[in-house]
């Protein structure tokens, strides 16, 4: 968390903590899914895999752990596999990290009627307003949420935007795989 502002939330720190991690991966990258569980437990509970995550010796006593889960498969849209999660009581939230295309709001008025999605998708990567994004978005089963954005153009952790309804639609698919 070395660019993690300590006087933030727990969940905050724990999407610019996904943030920069997914930075340090570069851009070009899938999909990545993340279980959020508390620290102090995971450190009492299951003591080796704290080890494991270099988290034995942490001094925090409140704070939140991502931990990445399997890859998300390519040949499936996002929102159906995100209907498929269950998550253990153990898990406290969860985040997502993706790469997508945006259009600033005048941009999108432009947008020929009748597209489907392939054609509509192809229409947004040749326009030349077009910005490349990385979205992080994280939900507890208490219903906080949190966000990060980052341009491409502008990346650099200095120019993170975060906030808590930044994606909102994403924000309820990830806080639907908590319902009953």
């Amino acid at each position: 968390m070395s660019n993690t502002p300590m006087a933030a939330s727990p969940l905050t720190r724990a999407v610019l903590e996904i943030d920069e991690y997914a930075s340090g991966l570069g851009w070009d990258q899938p999909a990545r899914l993340f279980a959020l569980v508390d620290t102090a437990r995971l450190r009492t509970q299951e003591p080796a895999l704290a080890a494991q995550l270099g988290l034995e010796d942490e001094q925090e006593t409140t704070g939140l752990t991502p931990i990445e889960q399997d890859e998300i498969p390519a040949d499936r849209p996002l929102d159906e596999f995100l209907g498929t999660i269950a998550w253990p009581d153990a898990v406290t939230g969860c985040a997502l990290t993706v790469e997508r295309l945006m259009l600033p709001p005048a941009a999108e008025e432009q947008i020929p009627q009748g597209l489907d999605e392939t054609k509509l998708a192809k229409w947004v990567a040749g326009h030349p307003e077009r910005q490349e994004v990385r979205m992080t978005v994280a939900v507890l089963r208490d219903g906080a949420r949190e966000s990060a954005l980052r341009l491409r153009e502008k990346d650099s952790p200095t120019e993170v935007l975060t906030g808590a309804d930044l994606v909102p639609g994403l924000a309820e698919a990830l806080a639907a795989t908590f319902a009953d």
